[in-house]
């Protein structure tokens, strides 16, 4: 369950992590509008550095990188379903935007408390019910996983093989796994729901909160960098057009 490592939020004293949350919302969107601007591979590999350099500063390669490690086999099928409708060139495109496109929203996951997830969506007018929701949904991700490997070591202990057999076998092996996972699942929602409920959940419409986020210099630094890299990013795509040796493609 290393694919579940991106929503693993762990507290750190890094120039990233002192960042508004707001501030790594819009940042994060930014590069993702800025994957999807351009289609060449040059570009795309430039923008997934820069991404891995804000992961180091962040103290999060490596947790990023186990990421990574359990969506290989995603990338795997991009390779090769890419390569026989299409080229090669184009597949390994595609795997570099998809990099890009994890990478982004990973920086956002691993950077920002659930708590505070939900106070910076609430100061930005979102409804709290889904602000509530949302911050939930990330709590509970790293939960999931834990318990998933709980019953992985579990039913591996009594015999079960996952790594045997063809894919068809290996996919019905997940199922002793699967069950277990998904009534813990329903319980643990049943739990959460009984403690909102015993809690007077939505009683009241006004509600009062005990921090506030504010917005630093060097977060408005940061969303002008990032609004000016996104226009950038228009003008020398749509208008001027890029440098030869940006636009090069892979020959395959």
């Amino acid at each position: 369950m290393s694919v579940l490592q991106a929503f693993n939020f762990r507290r750190k004293n890094t120039v990233v992590h002192r960042l508004d949350p707001r501030t790594k919302l819009y940042l994060a969107i930014t590069l993702l509008i800025v994957s999807f601007i351009f289609g060449e591979v040059i570009p795309l590999s430039l923008i997934f550095l820069f991404l891995l350099l804000v992961l180091a500063s962040a103290r999060s390669l490596g947790q990023w990188f186990r990421t990574i490690r359990g969506l290989s086999f995603l990338l795997i099928i991009v390779v090769l379903f890419n390569g026989i409708f299409a080229t090669l060139g184009y597949a390994i495109t595609m795997v570099v935007r998809l990099l890009d496109i994890m990478a982004c929203f990973s920086i956002f996951f691993l950077t920002v408390h659930p708590d505070d997830l939900a106070q910076a969506l609430i100061q930005l007018r979102v409804p709290f019910d889904f602000a509530f929701t949302l911050s939930m949904s990330t709590r509970y991700v790293p939960t999931l996983a834990q318990e998933a490997q709980t019953i992985i070591d579990a039913q591996m202990s009594r015999g079960l093989e996952l790594q045997k057999g063809n894919m068809i076998k290996r996919i019905r092996n997940y199922i002793p796994i699967l069950i277990p996972l998904i009534i813990c699942s329903i319980r643990r929602a049943l739990s959460v729901a009984e403690s909102l409920e015993s809690r007077a959940f939505g009683s009241t419409k006004k509600r009062t909160y005990l921090n506030a986020l504010k917005m630093a210099k060097k977060d408005n630094f940061v969303i002008l960098l990032a609004t000016l890299a996104v226009m950038v990013s228009i003008y020398y795509k749509f208008f001027v057009g890029l440098p030869s040796w940006l636009t090069w493609q892979i020959p395959l």
